[in-house]
């Protein structure tokens, strides 16, 4: 096969656009590259300013470059007989066909492949598919992005690197994906075929190595029953006569062979120390410990010295799976090379995050695809992810946005499995996780799961004694969510659709087949019930959707949410003051509630009955999905109707939802107003040794808040608490500079006036150009946000410096955050996802502006009950509840800047109330000490160039 790889750059993305470079490279029979072909063209139009931003290439570049018509007599003779391939094809497709016709040539008819599918397909955890991010992964030299023939050259190579992807894949996996693109008649499809063909044709090949091949699938994954734990073999504990300090010594001495520019820090031994004495003395313990301080490390050597002598797990959980992912691929791994003696340390998810094989192979095998074209892409990018993965974790995968839909119908649930019946279960990707968990000395899980087990009545975790909370402050959050209840219109609706789509599509449909294929008059009985309970599933659907659509309706827009960001719309529900409409809602929920009822009252006496009946009309794994679904539903109809009698006066009821998708994206939560008791109760009254750790956990130098908010008071009072804050690794004073323009106008809400907006704006440029870009700045209210944008973007498109704004720039925050990083000189402005868990260390973050104090809307419904509640107990709910909040937030936001020791820049506050009022000095006295100085505004931006510039 020969292939040509295209690429074209053009005047912008529409059809009446024009191209202005051309690259073109020849992939022969036997793999090679042997031809690249490039060419500028003259375009009809100029160059809008973006495009030569983007792609660098000027008018002048154009101005004596040959016409379409001359480039094209060049290009086609290339293009005979080859199969063109691009990546995101399409678009260059498009162009290439309106070329070919302008200037009289037939259009292309040839076969035509995209990179982005073989990507998805062979690659299925690359972070991104972008071609400068793929290039840099592959180590495929790509110097000029965004120019045709550097395009094309590092689409080709990447290609190739696909097509030996293919190469290597087990003969079962192939025949797997020629037979899942079968039913499409698609270039991809043919493809696949061919490639099966050309494998078949080879002498009878060995079964590759490397893989277990069970029931038609190739899979990386071994049976999880050998799994032994770590010292199974060894007679004696290898800590027998050995103190910590001993233990410590010998695991540095190991990390400076390893490591040699490891150096000892001060912050990190008294950690160790301090998490080491709670265990022993069975106390709690509230440690803040600040970027730098290696607090992973500081809290994994205590667990897993105190695991494997005293012989019993520690559990460690995170707030985040991105730190739980950090531990798993960077701290263990080094850990085990370093501890004298094995041990394990497991990684154990929420049950969602696990693939159920046995859902994958029957969906696979009966084709059960919502929107086929796009679901058949996603089950290619499966078939291939067996082959390469342990765990069987969705975090591994990067599906795309209709790829949690599907997640969603093969991932792993305790109400449809198996067990031990399953066919699957030795492989089983949760089991596995379930059992490492069960054998391992430290077990790594997160804060959901935890709440979860607590739930379940800890049937989910293995038992533990002690315990090591990371990113301990959003403890409190967590807990409320999770002891109370959110639910999300699509909760419902999944569990709707998965019964019952259309006559075709649906749990219940597939078992009226294989019932009617049975011929027998019971089974005929049952196909009656099957069709009776379709039209009560509807109904439930229309009038779920009417109660959704009329709670939507109820809410107001908050001004200060991104849009589309949760949240956007809220309304807080209070039980002795409904909305004056709520009896009709109600009404509509009790017909919500009866249909229910019935459903799932004939659903599961049918399903009982097809249990006990000794013919086996549907396969037992179907019937149990079938009553996992009917659970589900008894779960939401209860869930619903707990929220709208809204009876219970210390829970805060409230409803959310963004612009986007309008009454589809309505939350509704049931939340206590206080955890404080519950976590007491659940753990440190039950646990021996609790350690809760964060940057992030003192307010003005004392950990009262969240003594309180924890429910650590008598802990405290009865001295079984500890507190230590670890001085900072860095320095401070001479790595940060805090600006602060006193001068500065304020602002009232969430928007600023015309003459606020302007001086920020003037004043943010200023300071970007002074800085070269490499500038975050941090926004309370996305409607500020938006005022800046639009004049922030002009005033520094002239000095080449990019403005990225999240909510106005597609993509999530990782996306946003990479582009900044990948732009040399950019400034990126986000709310409030980015005021903490983005990690941009070295040159690329120089500067932080911090727009308004992070004082929470003070209207949000968790906020504005916790209010109440200590207005009631005489307390003032500002000074109490307000200024902790938002200083634990702002230290989040000011921990952004200095991630290294190596780091310098500085940070602007340009809220002058943490000046002129009298609590802004809890702002600023919580701060690690960096240099703060104040001035007029005008005098700002030569202070920052000397002080960067000079480093005093």
């Amino acid at each position: 096969m020969k292939y040509a790889v295209l690429d074209f750059e053009t005047t912008g993305n529409q059809s009446s656009d024009e191209i202005i470079q051309v690259g073109l490279a020849i992939i022969d029979h036997d793999s090679t590259i042997t031809q690249v072909y490039s060419s500028y063209v003259k375009p009809g139009v100029p160059i809008p300013p973006f495009i030569t931003q983007l792609t660098g290439i000027t008018e002048e570049d154009v101005k004596d470059a040959p016409d379409l018509d001359e480039v094209m007599m060049e290009m086609v003779p290339l293009l005979d007989d080859v199969i063109l391939v691009g990546h995101n094809v399409a678009f260059d497709f498009n162009f290439l066909q309106s070329a070919l016709d302008k200037t009289g040539y037939l259009p292309f008819t040839g076969r035509i492949l995209d990179t982005m599918d073989f990507l998805k397909i062979m690659f299925p955890s690359l972070t991104s598919y972008q071609l400068g991010f793929v290039s840099g992964e592959f180590g495929v030299t790509h110097d000029r992005p965004h120019q045709a023939d550097s395009d094309a050259l590092a689409t080709a190579l990447i290609f190739l690197k696909c097509l030996e992807e293919i190469e290597e894949l087990p003969l079962l996996s192939l025949q797997r994906l020629s037979d899942l693109f079968a039913g499409e008649d698609s270039d991809l499809g043919w493809f696949f075929d061919a490639a099966l063909q050309e494998r078949e044709k080879e002498a009878a090949a060995p079964m590759a190595d490397g893989y277990s091949y069970y029931r038609q699938f190739a899979l990386k994954t071994e049976d999880w029953i050998d799994i032994k734990p770590a010292r199974s073999e060894e007679a004696d504990n290898p800590l027998e006569d050995v103190s910590f300090e001993q233990f410590l010594s010998q695991v540095r001495a190991n990390l400076k062979a390893k490591l040699p520019q490891f150096e000892e820090r001060e912050a990190q031994n008294m950690m160790l120390d301090e998490v080491m004495r709670a265990f022993d003395e069975d106390k709690h313990l509230l440690v803040e410990a600040g970027t730098g301080t290696g607090k992973s490390l500081g809290y994994l050597l205590p667990a897993i010295y105190h695991s494997v002598k005293a012989e019993e797990k520690v559990m460690v959980s995170t707030h985040t799976i991105n730190l739980q992912e950090q531990l798993r691929e960077r701290d263990i791994p080094l850990l085990s090379e370093v501890v004298p003696f094995p041990f394990r340390a497991a990684i154990f998810k929420g049950r969602q995050h696990y693939l159920c094989l046995r859902k994958f192979e029957h969906k696979i095998n009966k084709r059960d695809f919502v929107s086929p074209k796009e679901d058949v892409l996603i089950a290619a990018q499966m078939i291939v992810w067996l082959t390469q993965t342990e765990i069987g974790d969705d975090e591994e995968l990067n599906q795309g946005n209709r790829g949690a839909d599907f997640w969603e119908t093969v991932a792993s649930e305790s109400d449809s499995c198996l067990g031990r019946s399953c066919p699957w279960f030795r492989k089983c990707y949760y089991h596995k996780a379930k059992h490492e968990a069960g054998v391992a000395d430290v077990v790594i899980t997160n804060h959901s799961k935890l709440f979860t087990d607590v739930k379940a009545g800890h049937q989910l975790l293995p038992s533990y004694e002690r315990l090591v909370i990371d990113e301990a402050h959003h403890l409190e959050d967590v807990a409320g969510k999770h002891l109370g209840m959110n639910m999300k219109y699509f909760t419902v609706l999944h569990t709707l659709t998965r019964l019952y789509k259309d006559s075709r599509t649906g749990q219940l449909p597939n078992l009226r087949i294989q019932l009617q294929s049975s011929g027998s008059e019971k089974a005929l009985e049952w196909v009656n019930v099957i069709d009776n309970l379709y039209p009560e599933l509807l109904e439930i659907k229309e009038n779920w959707d009417r109660l959704s659509d009329q709670l939507f309706s109820l809410m107001p827009e908050r001004s200060d949410a991104a849009p589309g960001e949760p949240g956007q719309f809220v309304l807080r529900l209070l039980p002795n003051n409904k909305p004056k409409n709520w009896e009709e809602l109600s009404e509509l929920e009790n017909q919500i509630y009866l249909t229910m009822g019935g459903v799932i009252r004939k659903g599961e006496r049918m399903m009982n009955e097809l249990k006990d009946d000794d013919d086996s009309y549907g396969s037992e794994s179907l019937l149990t999905d079938i009553s996992g679904l009917f659970k589900d539903l008894v779960a939401e109809r209860d869930n619903i109707r707990s929220f709208m009698k809204l009876d219970n006066e210390e829970t805060v009821y409230w409803i959310e939802g963004n612009g986007h998708y309008r009454s589809r994206s309505l939350q509704i939560y049931a939340v206590p107003v206080e955890v404080s008791q519950q976590l007491k109760e659940y753990f440190f009254d039950k646990k021996k040794s609790v350690i809760m750790t964060s940057a992030t956990l003192s307010v003005d130098k004392s950990f009262q808040y969240m003594i309180e908010q924890l429910g650590l008071q008598e802990a405290s009072d009865q001295h079984r608490l500890l507190t230590s804050m670890l001085p900072s690794p860095f320095k401070y004073r001479e790595q940060a500079l805090l600006v602060i323009p006193r001068d500065f106008p304020s602002v009232k809400g969430s928007v600023g006036d015309d003459y606020f907006v302007s001086t920020l704006v003037s004043s943010l440029a200023d300071a970007a150009v002074a800085t070269q870009g490499r500038m975050l700045v941090l926004f309370t209210s996305y409607r500020m946000l938006r005022q800046v944008y639009d004049p922030l973007k002009e005033a520094l498109g002239a000095q080449g410096i990019t403005v990225i704004g999240q909510g106005v720039d597609s993509g999530n925050r990782t996306k946003l955050t990479r582009r900044f990083q990948g732009q040399q000189a950019s400034v990126l402005l986000g709310t409030s996802s980015f005021w903490e868990g983005v990690d941009i260390p070295g040159d690329a973050l120089t500067s932080l502006a911090i727009v308004r104090l992070p004082f929470q809307p003070p209207n949000h419904p968790l906020v504005e009950a916790k209010s109440e509640r200590l207005q009631r107990q005489k307390k003032n709910p500002f000074m109490k509840l307000s200024v902790p909040q938002a200083v634990i937030r702002f230290k989040q936001g000011f921990g952004r800047l200095v991630r290294s020791s190596q780091d310098r820049g500085i940070v602007i506050v340009y809220d002058t109330r943490i000046l002129e009022s009298y609590y802004g000095k809890y702002f600023l006295y919580s701060l690690p000490g960096p240099k703060m100085e104040h001035m007029p505004t005008q005098q700002m931006v030569s202070r920052i160039s000397e002080w960067l510039g000079t480093g005093d």
